[in-house]
Parts: C-alpha cells; structure tokens; sequence
C-alpha cells in the first residue's frame, strides 16, 4: 500500500506539480498564524477549525461544506493535498477530517515545517492565490469514528485497548489541558476507566517526524498495546489532534487494522 506519509524531499521535487496542494493549517487565526511569518512556498493557510469544523455545530466538515471551502482556495476533488500542522499534529486531524469527507487523495508531510525549516529548505512570505475552480462532492468515510455511546458501551470489553495519548499531567488529572497559558477545556480531570497512557510525543522525533517503525512498535508495547492483546485499538485525547497522531502511526505506518479514534 503507498505511504500516505511523504518526506520533505519528496515535496521539495514536487512544489511546481499543479497537481499537488499544499495545506498549512494553523492553530492560530489571522496574522498570529505562523505562516504569516514563512511558509512552504505554494501552502495554502488554513486555521484548523475554518478546514475541519462545521461551521456552527461541534461536528466534523461535511463533504458538501468541504467542497465549498477547498475549491474556493483553487483545489479541487482530482487534486493531491499535502497537509502539514503548526504544531505537528494538526495536520494529522486534518487528514482525518478530510478523509472523512472524502477527500480521495491526502497526504501527510512528515516532520512538518520543523524538518523543513531545519534542512533550511525554501520558506516564503507570499501569500498562495489561486483562482476558484470546482470541486465535485464526495462520499463520507467516517468508520474510523467512534462516538461517546460506544465507548459508554464498552467501559470494560477487554477485546478494546484504551490509549489515551494526552500529557502525563492530563492523564492523572493535575491538568484538564496540556501545559499552556491556560488550563480549561475539560469538564473533569482524570481519564477514561481502563485507559493506558502514551503521551504522543513519545511517537516523535526532535524533528518531528515520526520515529521508525520498529520504535513506534516498542512505545506501543511498552504500555501493553499489541496486536496480539487486543481486536481494536480506540485512541483519545481532548479534541482528537493528538488522538489522531496515534492514529496516523498504527494505522500507516504499522498497518494495524481496527484503529479507532474517539473525539468527545
């Protein structure tokens, strides 16, 4: 199966294919977004809830919005998107949002802006413009989904691993949100009864790429989580982001099957 996970040399080859569009998305708005600063030359910006959110509703872009927002930035269904995150893991959250609304071709930039910027590739200022252009609706795909009453149900059911990847502070409940410059976000401290902890992080690099196969696998096991111990794996944290980090590392680059994310 191809890799959804490509590297920086890999895009560097390709920033003048009209075919591939580049997706920056930020977890910041306006001018306090990262990008404003320097980009990958081509990247479109996007902040995160602008491309992944429902426009009102604490719900996942639908495929009819999806269509809507990305062909006004010049991309359209036949297109490949390459997203990367400022931080990382929002552009893991947007592969699988757009998954999700169907997108058929998405790509993750392994290492993000931080590889790039350290193997001192081309950054811009400019800002991408591309002409509208139609984008074709498509089919949802949302089965790697899991809602609050399925997980309710399951408190227990010793066939699922529980893998909350939140920060250690989060995970015993010092903290509702991961160390910033506020702490709110939550209604509880703590974690789900039966969870076992891997701070996502632990499935990074300094560069942020994701750490090779074999160490992936290893952080795995050393909390328990094996193919052999359990037929489904469901990944959480307080929004999913970082969930989906996880996510993106059992499912694409080890090729477990049954990898499910939780997003309440």
């Amino acid at each position: 199966m191809e890799s959804i996970i490509v590297s920086t040399e890999w895009l560097a080859e390709r920033l003048s294919d009209p075919k591939i569009k580049i997706i920056e998305v930020s977890s910041k708005k306006g001018d306090e977004a990262p990008y404003c600063q320097s980009h990958i030359p081509g990247a479109i910006n996007f902040f995160w809830k602008d491309l992944c959110w429902h426009d009102t509703d604490r719900q996942f872009v639908a495929p009819d919005t999806l269509a809507t927002r990305l062909g006004n930035v010049g991309i359209s269904d036949t297109d490949t998107i390459v997203l990367y995150g400022d931080p990382v893991q929002y552009g893991t959250y947007a592969y699988w949002s757009l998954t999700m609304a169907g997108h058929p071709k998405t790509l993750i930039l392994d290492g993000s802006r931080t590889k790039w910027v350290s193997e001192n590739r081309e950054v811009t200022k400019d800002i991408t413009k591309i002409s509208a252009t139609k984008y074709n609706i498509q089919e949802p795909y949302d089965k790697m989904r899991l809602g609050r009453e399925n997980l309710l149900e399951n408190i227990g059911n010793t066939d699922r691993f529980l893998l909350d990847v939140r920060s250690p502070e989060e995970f015993s409940g010092e903290r509702v949100m991961e160390y910033g410059q506020f702490d709110h976000g939550a209604e509880r401290g703590g974690h789900i009864p039966g969870a076992k902890h891997l701070f996502y992080k632990e499935l990074l690099n300094e560069d942020d790429t994701f750490k090779s196969p074999s160490d992936i696998k290893q952080k795995l096991a050393e909390v328990g989580c094996l193919p052999e111990n359990f037929k489904e794996v469901v990944c959480y944290c307080r929004l999913s982001h970082r969930a989906t980090f996880a996510w993106t590392a059992m499912t694409h680059i080890l090729g477990y099957e049954n990898i499910f994310i939780y997003d309440g």
